[in-house]
């Protein structure tokens, strides 16, 4: 196309009538999504300083944090191929009953709930104050 048939086009274009808002198909208004559960920041710096202390001892390897519209979920695995060890969840509709945090482990079993998330980690922790001692 050379420059003239360029503002030809336009030209053809421009003389167009603007499509009015009235011609446009009316669609009813959608609702708002819904906002999905997360963890904040404080939240996250608290399981990231445990994570970063086990993947430093070897335990732990890879992680993935899942935003539903219910809960959120931080899982924790071994390896990347694998199934979660253990998945640290937060269900704010259990925040006034049992507590909004859990930890999961890899059968299903609750380790551990309860309203504060460091105590809930704890469960987590190697209990250093265990050695084996020689006879």
């Amino acid at each position: 196309m050379s420059d003239t048939e360029d503002d030809s086009f336009l030209s053809e274009n421009a003389r167009q009538a603007p499509v009015s808002p009235r011609s446009a198909p009316s669609l009813p208004p959608s609702p708002p999504p819904k906002p999905l559960v997360s963890f904040n920041r404080r939240e996250l710096d608290t399981i990231l300083r445990l994570y970063g202390r086990m993947v430093a001892d070897g335990e732990w390897r890879d992680y993935a944090i899942d935003l539903l519209k219910d809960r959120a979920v931080f899982s924790v695995f071994r390896r990347s191929s694998e199934m979660p060890l253990y998945r640290i969840e937060k269900d704010p509709k259990l925040a006034r009953r049992q507590g909004a945090y859990s930890v999961v482990a890899a059968g299903g079993m609750i380790l551990k709930r309860g309203q504060d998330l460091a105590q809930v980690l704890k469960v987590l922790e190697k209990k250093k104050h265990l050695r084996l001692v020689d006879a």
